[in-house]
C-alpha cells in the first residue's frame, strides 16, 4: 500500500528521535468523538442511530427520517472537524497517561482526516495541552507508522479504535505492539473478536501500563 505524500512530508519535518515510538489515533483515543458527534448532528437537524460500526447508513434527517448518503456524511464530518474545538474534549485519563509515557517515549498523533483540517486540529490539541506532533493521513496508516519508525528498528506501539487501522499497522510493521482502545466500549458489540495479537484495553488506566511494558519503558 502506497504512502500519502503529504503525510510523508509531515514526517520529514519531525526532529530525529530514537526513543521507543508510541503512535496514537486521535478520534475516540485521545479526543472524544462518538459521544459528542450525535449532539453536533442534532444541532444540524440529523440523528445518529448506531445499528452498525459505521456512519454511512446510520445518520438520518430528523424531520424526514431519510438516511443520508456518503457525500452528505463526508460534508457533515468536515463541518464537525471545522468546529471540533466546540465539541471534542480529551478522553478520560489520556492526558495523564500521555504525560507519563512521553517522558521516555516519542509520542506522535496520527489521525485519518483530510489534510485541510490539520491546522484546526493542531490548534485545538494545543489549547488542550496536547502538544505532541500531529500527522494527518488520507491513506492507510501502516506505511506512515513504518516511515515514522525509521531504519533503527526501535520498539513501536500503536493505539487505535478502528481494527482496520491496526491491521494496516501489522501489515507494515510486523513487530508493532497493537492496542485497541475505544472511548465508548459499548461499540465493541458491533465488531468481531479482536485478533489474538491485538491487545484490547477498556480505558487509559488499563492501557498505560501495558503500553509502557510493551515499549520497555
Amino acid at each position: 500500500m502506497s504512502d500519502d505524500p503529504e503525510t510523508a512530508r509531515q514526517i520529514e519535518e519531525l526532529a530525529a528521535d530514537d526513543r521507543p515510538l508510541l503512535v496514537l489515533d486521535v478520534d475516540d483515543v485521545v479526543l472524544e468523538f462518538v459521544r459528542p458527534f450525535p449532539h453536533f448532528l442534532k444541532s444540524r437537524g440529523f440523528q445518529l442511530t448506531l445499528a452498525s460500526f459505521r456512519l454511512t447508513g446510520n445518520i438520518a434527517e430528523t424531520a424526514s427520517g431519510r438516511l443520508i448518503e456518503q457525500a452528505e456524511v463526508t460534508a457533515l464530518l468536515g463541518d464537525f472537524f471545522d468546529a471540533q474545538a466546540d465539541w471534542q474534549s480529551i478522553t478520560d485519563g489520556a492526558a495523564q497517561a500521555l504525560a507519563t509515557l512521553g517522558q521516555r517515549a516519542e509520542i506522535v498523533l496520527l489521525t485519518a482526516m483530510p489534510h485541510k483540517h490539520r491546522a484546526v486540529r493542531r490548534a485545538h490539541l494545543d489549547a488542550l495541552g496536547l502538544n505532541y506532533p500531529l500527522l494527518t493521513t488520507e491513506m492507510a496508516k501502516g506505511p506512515a507508522i513504518a516511515k515514522l519508525r525509521g531504519a533503527k528498528g526501535r520498539p513501536v506501539a500503536f493505539v487505535d479504535d478502528q481494527p482496520s487501522n491496526l491491521m494496516s499497522a501489522r501489515n507494515s510493521v510486523a513487530d508493532a505492539q497493537l492496542f485497541h482502545l475505544m472511548a465508548d466500549n459499548t461499540l465493541r458489540a458491533f465488531l468481531p473478536p479482536t485478533p489474538g495479537d491485538i491487545i484490547a484495553v477498556n480505558d487509559w488506566s488499563e492501557a498505560a501500563p501495558k503500553i509502557a511494558g510493551a515499549l520497555g519503558l
